[in-house]
């Protein structure tokens, strides 16, 4: 069991003030796999000091200093590639072979980005040709930055390098249920040579070290991914002192699928809500299925999702791996039984757990058919691998229920005709479309609308939530 009760403050690894200590559970074998601390408001205001005092000299740093060090960070990322991997499957339940290509790849992409992004952005430019006006960028200040975990070091590299590039000093607070990752991170930023007190990261919990984060008067900005729920509670902390706020919270995506789809619309749709074993807030949770071809699809969901296999994370292959505690599993199998008993059709998987899989927090692939979308099952973010599928007539009647939602991340379309899925676009309230499958490349904004959160993650637009305007008038 690793002893990880440290915290990164000031360039160094420091005990905690007050020690309290908390069990990072392995979810394939509900074992204990690390120790940590969580922290109190004084390891807070320790943290702060030394960010208030690094942020003197590193919001001055040049351009061209900065990018020497994320380059660096880069390398040193790399290097380490699969040790992160090892630790993201060990904490939060992602396969080896999808911790690798997906949970670890997305950090290196994102870094790889920003320091492309900061290479290209002007910090200070005149406002046009004639205007004595001068505009200028510059960085927010301290930033508290809170990251879920269910992708670590993917929100990790979405919040911290931006707020490194932005000339922003910070404290981070990863998820206290997958903190390895990100403290393996802070070893990555000392040996990378950030100057001490620019990162700093406190390990706690939401009520805890979140809530100190958020009400505190010398934190700038607070930038948090997680559930919608504690979205509300931190923008209302953060009220009193008017700091900025950056929401990525959750999600209920739909995905419709028209008769003229590709062949594998289906089944990559069920695959795309079962990847990271249904722990994705953009995951096309409602498939909406045209009338015309929902016998056909209905009978390939079922199918796929029972091809699908569920193992322990430790195993290399092909298969989602457990999700990440008993406190979620209790939810997801709650849910689950909540669409048996509202009436929705249970098709594939249900509530016991995989043959072979007493010891772990696994659940079987499910599907759902005949689903109304006033159910609970079509309404609440179930965040397990749980697909609804809806039948619809037209085009207006699928829209209209894509829609009918209190989120608004990322929604889908599956069609052939290139005028009908641009149209559709255009009307889904939420910040992302995806059309026949396609995916956002690196630098594109991540975030949503309604209760989706606020604010976007990635490329210039995730570079400039750290940044303030100035407009300096007079300039010559």
């Amino acid at each position: 069991m690793l002893d990880k009760r440290k915290f990164y403050i000031n360039g160094s690894w420091i005990d905690p003030v007050i020690k309290k200590d908390f069990d990072v559970i392995n979810p394939s074998n509900e074992e204990t796999y690390a120790t940590i601390s969580l922290g109190s408001i004084k390891d807070v205001d320790l943290a702060i000091s030394a960010a208030k005092i690094a942020y003197s000299k590193w919001s001055q740093v040049e351009k061209k200093e900065k990018i020497n060090l994320l380059e660096k960070l880069l390398q040193i990322y790399k290097n380490r590639w699969d040790e992160i991997t090892q630790t993201m499957s060990n904490e939060m339940g992602a396969p080896l072979d999808w911790s690798s290509s997906a949970q670890t790849s997305s950090g290196a992409d994102h870094i790889n980005d920003f320091i492309l992004r900061l290479k290209n952005f002007e910090f200070e430019r005149k406002f046009n040709k004639t205007s004595n006006n001068y505009i200028v960028y510059e960085p927010i200040g301290i930033c508290g930055l809170i990251t879920p975990w269910n992708w670590p070091i993917n929100q990790i590299t979405l919040k911290v390098i931006p707020a490194l590039a932005a000339g922003c000093t910070m404290i981070l607070k990863p998820s206290e249920i997958a903190p390895l990752s990100g403290m393996l991170f802070a070893d990555l930023i000392h040996e990378a040579g950030f100057p001490p007190g620019v990162f700093n990261l406190i390990n706690g919990d939401g009520s805890g070290v979140g809530t100190d984060l958020s009400t505190h008067r010398h934190i700038d900005m607070i930038s948090f991914t997680g559930s919608t729920r504690a979205g509300k509670l931190i923008s209302k902390n953060a009220a009193d002192t008017i700091k900025r706020v950056c929401l990525e919270l959750g999600g209920k995506g739909g995905n419709i699928i028209f008769s003229d789809s590709h062949p594998k619309a289906v089944r990559e749709g069920v695959r795309n809500v079962m990847s990271n074993s249904g722990q994705s807030c953009d995951a096309p949770t409602r498939m909406l299925v045209e009338k015309s071809i929902y016998k056909r699809a209905v009978e390939e969901a079922a199918d796929e999702a029972n091809k699908i296999k569920v193992d322990i994370a430790s195993k290399k292959g092909d298969h989602i791996g457990p999700v990440i505690s008993e406190t979620q599993y209790n939810k997801i199998i709650d849910l689950i039984n909540s669409g048996i008993k509202e009436g929705a059709t249970l098709v594939a998987g249900g509530p016991d757990k995989p043959i072979g899989l007493d010891k772990g927090y696994f659940i079987k692939p499910t599907i759902f058919t005949d689903v109304k979308n006033e159910m609970r099952i079509a309404k609440e973010e179930i965040f397990g691998p749980v697909l609804s599928i809806i039948p619809f007539d037209d085009e207006e009647e699928a829209v209209s229920i894509v829609n009918d939602t209190s989120y608004g991340l990322g929604n889908y379309v599956q069609t052939q005709d290139k005028e009908k899925a641009k149209r559709i676009a255009r009307k889904f309230r939420s910040g992302g479309v995806y059309i026949n499958g396609k995916s956002a490349d690196p630098g594109t904004p991540f975030g949503g609308y309604r209760q989706s959160g606020n604010g976007r993650e990635g490329g210039v637009w995730g570079l400039e939530e750290y940044l303030e305007i100035k407009t300096i008038c007079g300039w010559e």
